[in-house]
């Protein structure tokens, strides 16, 4: 698929107000699309549409919730300002345009860990998916070395 269809198909699952914190929406409004790397948003398209098949929940700030920084991070959004101020080095696959956390209001992460490793061979690019927490993060900072198209990792 090319960018221009891949953009086309998710925005039938997702508003850009989800997957964005609230200052990159203020600012840059359905722009904000631009600064996702094609392979995050073609991955998040076929987790949604042909692997979970479930809603996903990324931010929900737009509709009144907590959920902020679930999906791009700026550097104004906490998680990377902190680290900024203490002098530390903020190379977030967040913070780049390669992550997503998310959840489901019908499916455990732990049950979308499972479907995914059921059906590995649908993903488009090799993915790295955080374990042991209780929503799904996957992201696609891989070390291209490995040829597993699924590496299970630990913050």
């Amino acid at each position: 698929m090319t960018r221009e269809e891949i953009l086309k198909a998710i925005k039938k699952y997702f508003d850009i107000r989800e997957l964005v914190c609230p200052d990159v929406f203020k600012q840059f409004g359905e722009m904000a699309w631009m600064f996702f790397t094609t392979e995050a948003l073609h991955t998040l398209l076929i987790l949604r549409a042909d692997i979970l098949k479930v809603p996903l929940v990324c931010n929900n700030w737009s509709s009144g919730g907590q959920l902020t920084q679930r999906g791009l991070r700026c550097n104004l959004c906490e998680l990377i300002k902190s680290k900024t101020l203490a002098g530390k080095l903020a190379m977030s696959a967040h913070h780049n345009g390669f992550a997503f956390d998310l959840t489901s209001p019908k499916m455990t992460a732990e049950e979308m860990r499972q479907r995914i490793r059921d059906n590995w061979r649908k993903l488009p690019y090799q993915i790295r998916i955080e374990s042991g927490v209780s929503w799904l993060h996957f992201d696609c900072y891989y070390d291209r070395k490995n040829d597993e198209m699924i590496r299970f990792f630990k913050a």
